[in-house]
């Protein structure tokens, strides 16, 4: 069996994304490639010590640095492109989480529009135990600590939109990108569809931990040394997805992302019934229903331009299928020999 190609690509600050979209790739990787990457954090690494305050430290139009973009040989519209999650590993050994003015879930914001102040700024650094796998919580206010497991993810996952759009870094939508839902961890395979030729997708926003909803705004920030494997599927052997949809060993997951929050529900919920219509033949009401008897739906994000939802569906309960020809399990596998 041929080696699979390995691409490494550390950016420079001069090579960061700021969009999905609208960027010119800085890499062609082949279908099959494993790459190598480094993310910069949320704040570009500005936010390195309590003292650092987001409104002094932070310009808002330079936020979630990507990596990338990066086209894929051979992507054309209606592929669908595949990325597996190898391996994500804390790149620096601390992460950073900040109240920002107006944004979050528990505040007004320029969409929620009150009359109360904005929060007080206040900077948590999360220094990390990598021996313990862990990152220690530090109260401000009082002498509380705790150690929390780290539980690597990203934040950003995405694809150039449809139709030439351009959308910033901190958006999701039908692309993926801004999704901050936890799932993205390593183990996970994420379908994309592919809108534009060579797909043009980037990662970033690494974050060490997170809660479900990222509450005020956000997680534990931190850069990432990411292992990814890149596939794609050609628009004749499967249908490309409306929506971003991971697998894992246990579980199908779609994710939808809208404002108000329950359309972002709907969206994951419709495109899981979507799904089993594909995997089982099941008509979209006898999906529906059981899909009403079975599924999670824990949140993704609650704060950013657009709110993300994911819908959560066990294997155990459905009859063995293989998603897109048995790709997830293939790449597991492969990246077992890494």
């Amino acid at each position: 069996m041929a080696e699979p190609a390995v691409v490494e690509f550390s950016p420079t600050p001069d090579q960061y994304a700021w969009t999905f979209g609208g960027a010119a790739p800085v890499l062609e990787v082949e279908p099959g490639s494993v790459m190598r990457l480094w993310c910069d954090d949320a704040f570009g690494g500005r936010i390195r010590a309590v003292t650092d305050l987001a409104s002094a430290s932070l310009d808002p139009r330079f936020l979630n640095p990507q990596t990338g973009p990066f086209s894929v040989r051979g992507a054309e519209p209606g592929d669908t492109l595949v990325l597996h999650l190898v391996d994500l590993t804390p790149a620096r050994d601390w992460g950073a989480s900040t109240l920002v003015p107006f944004f979050g879930g528990l505040t007004g914001t320029d969409r929620t529009a009150l009359l109360d102040e904005a929060l007080p700024e206040t900077t948590w650094i999360y220094e990390l135990d990598r021996a313990r796998g862990t990152v220690a919580f530090v109260a401000q206010r009082s002498s509380f600590s705790v150690d929390l497991p780290i539980a690597p993810m990203l934040g950003t996952v995405g694809v150039a939109p449809a139709n030439r759009e351009v959308r910033s870094s901190l958006t999701p939508d039908a692309f993926g990108g801004n999704m901050d839902t936890p799932e993205m961890r390593a183990g996970v395979t994420c379908y994309l569809p592919v809108n534009e030729p060579g797909a043009i997708f980037s990662v970033g926003d690494g974050h060490y931990r997170q809660g479900e909803g990222e509450s005020c705004g956000t997680a534990v920030e931190g850069a990432m040394d990411v292992t990814l494997i890149v596939e794609l599927v050609k628009a004749g052997a499967a249908p490309a997805p409306r929506w971003p949809r991971l697998e894992n060993d246990a579980e199908l997951i779609t994710v939808g992302s809208s404002r108000p929050l329950e359309d972002a529900w709907r969206i994951g919920q419709k495109e899981m019934i979507s799904w089993l219509g594909e995997l089982h033949g099941l008509d979209r009401l006898d999906a529906y229903q059981l899909l009403t008897q079975l599924s999670l739906a824990p949140l993704a994000n609650v704060v950013d331009t657009n709110y993300s939802a994911v819908t959560k569906l066990s294997k155990a309960y459905l009859p063995r299928t293989d998603p897109y020809g048995g790709l997830h399990g293939d790449l597991r596998a492969r990246a077992a020999r890494l």
